[in-house]
């Protein structure tokens, strides 16, 4: 539909006509020129002669062409179907797809039919496997609400048991949606006698050697009177061992009870556990009287050595703050009588060594062919050539034999690790260190940590210093008494915590080492989902240590319980690295070797990993209907059981929501841009000329 308005009254086009009537009969009313030619020609070309001239003024008003256009959206009914495990678990599910899929057509011949299924994410499919793991159903009513907001949705109708395990409750999530929600209630409400593992807490990782708390907690119904034996084994490649035992007594219908159990961490990567209670009979489903758990046990230990020249007070404070992290093995031994390795060792401490005495050539040698961090504690009866010759860092030039007393004064500028207000603020208190008598200078590699203070002077020597060189860390304190920080630090606060972060944070700092491995593999973690994607990641360096992806990487994935299958894949090249999906896995621990040629030199890499079983949809098994009529409630809908859907679709009819929605679109458009009206100015005025050339006019 079109009409036409203008931006000047109407009635002036009735002024344009009689104007262009003036210049027609000012030309051609009683013109000698046709006065031998016949009256209708004189009367054509006048009428040519006034439709161009009245149309051209008419232009000049800027008449505008308005369009109406119509559209008309057609309605669209969501089905969204819960596709999780707790529906399959107690729904006949033969039976329930023949009957939805009989709806879903019965609907699709009125309307536009859509079908998404869900679980912890959201998919346009008519397929109905109820093998998930997770249910999220916020989040998939959610999307639809982002996908639908704009379109015309005459009903969602979504079909679920109610159970979710993500996300949080649909009933309080606003939705953009307008249409009604029709839920269908699947699954059993019935309160059936059940005995489950309810829920199970627990550090995702320990530590080789300490002990760890699993918390459990159970909950059973209708079953007072019953008795269970709750097992918590460790499941491995030699099988099943039982590490703990105990008898529950249920003596309530809504019975709940919480068990902590204590194992010790005696084997290193990652364990399985299984937390199980023995049935009571008669249980609706058994499948959620076990549990299995991971712990990735790390081997963290440190063994650390403290050498000294002779016995002295600050070994004691400082053992002890080593042996203040659980996974330090710290041992004290004096340079007379120590015949043992650097290799034997993660970190050394060196206090007043090396000197003229107990220069400790091999030991040193050892070190500095393994890069093994070290930390030099020097003191007023240190030899500082000795010293210097085996680190860098820190240069002295002594000025007498009587020792000097210094404070400790935090340098603003060191940026290599982190240190606590309270402590920051701690060392400017603690008491005065003894330090050689002299010069002291920082070497180029060294980042200063604390500098001395001498009384109420603040120099700029050296107190503490960390740093690199020849590929191995380095730390120097350049003083003894520190056990007089241990002991004020205690008497300030009864604890040692600000005097044992520091020992912390330097040896914490010499003992990370860069990995120099040319071929290595990287796994975003070492725990995964069942129905979690399986991903490696590779690097190949060549001598150089620069990236290349020439040649091809084998991977061999062994599970090493059960079955003990293998299997083979070979990464894919991106960018200069490597990169492997190896899809999803069945659950179980698996081991992997990856190796690679480079044409002069076969590198590997071994790993392990393991995937634990998702079986949260198998915890809860009674059906959330009540949620359901809320939601159904909220957003103007109605809750039906399944045996009614096939009444569903003559509801929608009744009702009425489901309708088509007419949009109407105006249009503005300009006459003056419409090609036509130019060549009718063109056709009628070029009409008049040429006629009155011919008839002798000019």
């Amino acid at each position: 539909m079109q009409n036409i308005s203008f931006a000047f009254p109407a009635w002036y086009l009735l002024l344009c006509a009689i104007a262009g009537l003036g210049v027609a009969l000012l030309l051609y009313y009683r013109s000698a020129t046709f006065a031998d030619q016949p009256s209708w020609r004189s009367l054509l070309m006048g009428l040519l002669r006034w439709l161009g001239f009245s149309l051209i003024a008419a232009l000049l008003l800027s008449p505008l062409l308005r369009y109406l256009q119509t559209d008309q959206q057609e309605p669209v009914v969501v089905l969204l179907q819960d596709v999780s495990e707790s529906v399959g678990l107690s729904t006949d599910t033969t039976a329930y797809r023949q009957l939805f899929s009989d709806f879903r057509r019965s609907v699709a011949q009125d309307y536009q039919v859509v079908s998404y299924a869900f679980s912890d994410r959201l998919e346009e499919t008519e397929a109905m496997n109820f093998d998930q793991k997770r249910t999220n159903l916020s989040q998939a009513l959610d999307e639809i609400s982002d996908l639908y907001a704009n379109q015309n949705v005459g009903a969602v109708i979504l079909a679920t048991d109610g159970i979710y395990n993500e996300g949080a409750n649909p009933v309080y999530r606003p939705l953009q949606l307008q249409a009604p929600i029709y839920t269908i209630g699947l699954g059993d409400t019935t309160r059936r006698r059940d005995l489950l593992i309810k829920q199970v807490y627990h550090n995702r990782i320990a530590y080789l050697n300490d002990a760890f708390s699993i918390q459990i907690d159970l909950a059973a119904r209708n079953a007072a009177g019953s008795r269970t034996r709750l097992t918590v084994s460790r499941i491995g490649e030699s099988g099943r061992q039982e590490l703990h035992t105990e008898n529950i007594d249920i003596d309530d219908n809504d019975f709940f009870n919480t068990r902590e159990v204590i194992i010790e961490a005696d084997r290193a990567g990652v364990q399985r556990y299984r937390i199980s209670l023995s049935g009571i009979g008669d249980e609706v489903s058994t499948s959620n009287n076990s549990r299995d758990i991971f712990v990735d046990v790390l081997d963290a230990r440190q063994k650390i050595l403290l050498l000294a020249s002779a016995p002295h007070p600050d070994l004691a404070a400082m053992k002890q703050a080593l042996l203040g992290g659980n996974n330090n093995e710290v041992d004290v031994a004096y340079a007379e009588a120590f015949s043992g390795s650097a290799a034997d060792y993660d970190l050394l401490v060196l206090h007043q060594l090396p000197n003229a005495r107990y220069p400790l050539n091999a030991l040193m040698g050892q070190a500095k062919e393994a890069a093994q961090p070290i930390w030099f504690v020097a003191g007023a009866n240190s030899d500082f050539n000795t010293l210097g010759r085996n680190q860098s860092l820190l240069s002295v030039a002594p000025n007498g034999s009587t020792p000097n007393e210094v404070s400790a004064l935090v340098a603003t500028d060191f940026s290599l690790f982190n240190l606590s207000d309270e402590l920051r603020r701690s060392l400017g208190q603690f008491p005065p260190l003894e330090a050689a008598f002299g010069e002291f200078s920082a070497g180029p590699g060294a980042n200063v940590l604390l500098k001395q203070r001498i009384g109420r002077v603040e120099t700029n020597y050296p107190l503490l210093l960390v740093g690199e060189e020849q590929g191995a860390r380095r730390a120097v304190l350049a003083g003894t008494g520190i056990w007089r920080w241990r002991l004020f630090d205690f008497l300030e606060t009864e604890d040692h915590l600000r005097f044992d972060e520091l020992v912390s944070q330097v040896t914490q700092y010499l003992s990370v080492t860069d990995d120099k491995r040319r071929f290595r593999v990287n796994q975003p973690t070492n725990l995964f989902d069942e129905n979690e994607t399986i991903t490696f990641d590779a690097e190949l360096y060549n001598a150089n240590y620069e990236l290349i992806n020439e040649p091809d990487v084998l991977i061999t994935v062994t599970r090493t319980d059960d079955d003990g299958r293998d299997y083979d894949y070979t990464f894919s090249r991106v960018g200069n690295a490597y990169r492997l999906d190896a899809g999803i896995l069945p659950a179980g621990n698996y081991r992997y070797r990856a190796e690679t040629n480079t044409g002069t030199e076969t590198l590997d890499y071994n790993g392990q990993f393991s995937i634990r079983p998702v079986e949260v949809e198998r915890y809860a098994l009674e059906a959330d209907h009540g949620l359901l009529r809320l939601l159904s409630e909220r957003y103007g809908g109605e809750f039906l059981l399944p045996e009614q859907l096939p009444d569903l679709p003559q509801q929608l009819a009744d009702r009425g929501t489901v309708k088509p929605v007419q949009y109407n679109t105006v249009t503005t458009r300009s006459v003056v841009n419409l090609k036509w009206i130019f060549f009718l100015l063109l056709g009628i005025l070029v009409g008049e000329w040429v006629l009155r050339r011919y008839f002798g006019a000019y």
